[in-house]
């Protein structure tokens, strides 16, 4: 059963991570539902808002793989509600 999930983003130096995060989002482009980004560029950060519907697998991997780059910072809120 698939869930909705929010994954929240910051990306300190985005000019360091930012192509790798994109290319990982590319990867799952088929679970995301929608992106917001925010740039603060004064203050050279990034916040970015994701909400993807799937598999528990599948969120748990994109949410590991984002965590995994360097400078990127990750939090994820999964429905308990399966849909």
């Amino acid at each position: 059963m698939s869930k909705i999930a929010v994954i929240s983003a910051i990306l300190e130096d985005p000019n360091s991570c930012q192509q790798k995060f994109n290319e990982i989002i590319s990867s799952f482009k088929g679970i995301i539902k929608g992106r917001m980004g925010i740039p603060f560029d004064e203050h050279g950060i990034s916040v970015i808002s994701i909400t993807v519907v799937g598999e528990l697998d599948e969120i748990n991997s994109l949410t590991g793989k984002l965590g995994n780059i360097d400078n990127v910072y990750i939090k994820t809120s999964i429905s308990k509600k399966e849909i």
